[in-house]
């Protein structure tokens, strides 16, 4: 089944309210900016030979989501 766009929103909505807590939007959005970069970076360049920018082993977003 698929899932609605705004049943998505709305859960990502609630999933960002939870894990914020009391910290207010300005400072949240730092941490989910680096977040956004990092895994950026790490689908455009992963197994790249020759990449602008080196993802050290154990140093990918899917090694962080592994932790």
């Amino acid at each position: 089944m698929a899932i609605k766009k705004s049943e998505l929103y709305s859960s990502l909505w609630a999933s960002c309210d939870e894990l914020r807590g009391g910290m207010d939007a300005s400072q949240y959005k730092d941490y989910v900016l680096v977040l956004l970069f990092v895994k950026y970076i790490s689908d455009k360049y992963a197994g790249a030979k020759y990449a602008p920018i080196t993802i050290p082993k154990g140093a990918s977003f899917a090694d962080m989501v592994a932790l």
